[in-house]
């Protein structure tokens, strides 16, 4: 943790430099000293220092100083670092001057000078004021900083990125905290632009993307070479399961995820079906375990990079990135898995990110505490999310058009002992109601038809998925819904898919083209379960390294 910092202002250097000298030696130990020669000047300085995270414990100001005053300059560092302890440096004639900050800045101290001998004049009131300063202080926070509103999409989208990616951030809410709201008008010429995010180096970024946020976070978001024998399209269970698999077996491996590993998996708040984790395990630290497990075996990973194209040159796959560049492989596995279907009723689009979420439970509960939210969705995700909420939300309550839960037995235990949490079967949801965030829903009864509206602070919404295959679309043969066709599902009747090129079968979850696999919730006849999709990708990588072979 930095030291906190206590701040002197003075325009005559020789005092400036006996301030700093007796400073020093009776508190630099335990403080960082600074020193400024004007207001102007300070200000600054304290701007940078509010921009990096740090503290101030105590202004030192002298009152006659040119241009900006003593009391002119505690008047605007108040605001900076409210909390620390103001001293005037005044000589005789400047009482009123003091008595004046001692009611408008209220100011703890003020020094006559000259303050020789320090011991007796200087150091008795200084160290009682840090005394009390440390009583009260709050740590600064030294990591990330996201400044925006609950209401804002792109403020919630980088939440949810620093969460999944297990960054520790602070988010400070320029509604709620004026002097978040000066710190993001001051960096942004007056105008209150989000999110802002100010990083532990003094640098920041504005309205960002999520790539700009993973490069600057030191995340890796570039390929290293521009061929690998395999490119793993997808980082959920089954990517990620991929990618140690087939780093372990010595294959070079690059995986490309377009947000944060993990997948709909990664967001889970506690995974309690999973083999070996007697208590349950969360989607965060079994993606972190995975992440890092890959890694260390020699996989390349990138996030906050998408893949925009495939396609095939001879018997090489290409992909070109959403930044444009491209990379080459041998064989690709497309791990993108499927994600949640959208509301389609009035208001949901609007106020997507202002209220309603899609999953994101774990990274926004915390700031619903005390207050009713709803889950739409009766499958193990929205148990899942549920359950969570109810941690904070004065009542949690599911919306289910169906006449019964979907989750498995023990989440579904779990939900009807919770007080909190109220099931509403046969309810469909119908309008989301609200200006500039959510307000109210407004809910229908199936059976009967009858309405009805409800104040709503938060909808977080787990219903369905779609398989995110677009990507091979012109390439590879999918059912109706999307779903791509892989091994046995391409031989109906037996018969090769037409254009095979081989004289072969498919390899199991290989689709039909050659060298290119599908494994997990984009796949057909998948099991959406995170077992299910982390054996696929081990299974698919043993029918990757067959292909190899034959190359």
């Amino acid at each position: 943790m930095a030291k906190p910092v206590i701040f002197t202002v003075d325009d005559d250097p020789m005092v400036l430099s006996a301030v700093e000298r007796d400073l020093r030696k009776k508190y630099g130990q335990d403080y960082r000293l600074m020193k400024v020669n004007s207001g102007s000047a300070a200000l600054g300085a304290l701007k940078e220092l509010q921009k990096r995270g740090e503290t101030v414990a105590l202004f030192l100001a002298d009152q006659r100083m040119p241009q900006m005053t003593g009391v002119q300059f505690l008047e605007q560092a108040r605001a900076l670092f409210p909390e620390a302890k103001k001293v005037l440096l005044t000589a005789y004639a400047d009482t009123e001057a003091a008595i004046y900050a001692i009611n408008h800045v209220e100011l703890d101290h003020y020094l006559m000078k000259p303050w020789d001998p320090p011991e007796e004049r200087l150091y008795p009131v200084l160290d009682e004021l840090l005394e009390d300063w440390k009583a009260h202080m709050r740590p600064s926070f030294e990591g990330i900083r996201v400044a925006g509103t609950l209401w804002s999409l792109p403020t919630h989208q980088i939440k949810d990125f620093l969460v999944r990616h297990q960054l520790p951030y602070r988010y400070l809410d320029i509604e709620d905290d004026a002097g978040a709201r000066a710190l993001v008008e001051g960096v942004n010429q007056g105008q209150a632009r989000i999110p802002t995010i100010f990083f532990p180096d003094g640098s920041m970024l504005v309205e960002p993307t999520l790539q700009q946020v993973a490069e600057k976070a030191g995340l890796p978001t570039d390929a290293t070479m521009r061929f690998y024998d395999l490119i793993i399209i997808g980082g959920g269970p089954a990517g990620l399961s991929a990618a140690v698999y087939a780093s372990s077996e010595g294959v070079d491996c690059l995986l490309i995820e377009k947000h944060a590993p993990g997948g709909q998996a990664g967001s889970s708040p506690k995974i309690e079906n999973y083999l070996g984790f007697p208590m349950g395990i969360s989607g965060g630290d079994l993606t972190r375990r995975a992440t890092t497990q890959a890694r260390r075996l020699g996989a390349e990973i990138l996030t906050a990079q998408a893949a925009t194209t495939v396609r095939l040159l001879d018997r090489y796959k290409i992909v070109t990135l959403a930044n444009g560049t491209e990379v080459s492989c041998h064989a690709l596995l497309l791990a993108a898995g499927a994600s949640f279907n959208t509301l389609k009723m009035p208001g949901a689009a609007q106020l997507t990110g202002a209220g309603i979420y899609y999953g994101a439970a774990h990274t926004e509960a915390y700031y619903y505490k005390d207050q009713a939210a709803f889950v739409v969705g009766g499958a193990n995700s929205a148990a899942q999310g549920a359950l969570f909420l109810s941690r904070y939300a004065s009542k949690v309550t599911m919306l289910i058009r169906g006449p019964e839960l979907a989750a498995a037995q023990h989440l579904v235990n779990a939900l009807r002992a919770d007080p909190k949490i109220e099931i509403r079967l046969n309810t469909d949801l119908v309008e989301a109601h609200g200006t500039e965030k959510l307000e109210a829903i407004t809910v229908k009864n199936m059976p009967t038809g009858v309405t009805e509206t409800l104040p709503a602070a938060a909808l977080f919404v787990f219903i369905g998925v779609r398989p995110q295959s677009d990507l091979v679309a012109d390439l590879a043969l999918r059912d109706p819904k999307g779903y791509v066709l892989t091994g046995p599902d391409l031989m109906p009747g037996g018969k090769r898919p037409a254009h095979w090129p081989l004289d072969r079968d498919p390899f199991l979850f290989e689709t039909s083209v050659p060298g290119l696999f599908a494994a997990g919730d984009v796949r057909f006849g998948t099991i959406h379960r995170v077992v299910s999709a982390t054996a696929e990708g081990g299974t698919a990588v043993m029918m990757i390294r067959e292909y190899l072979k034959t190359l």
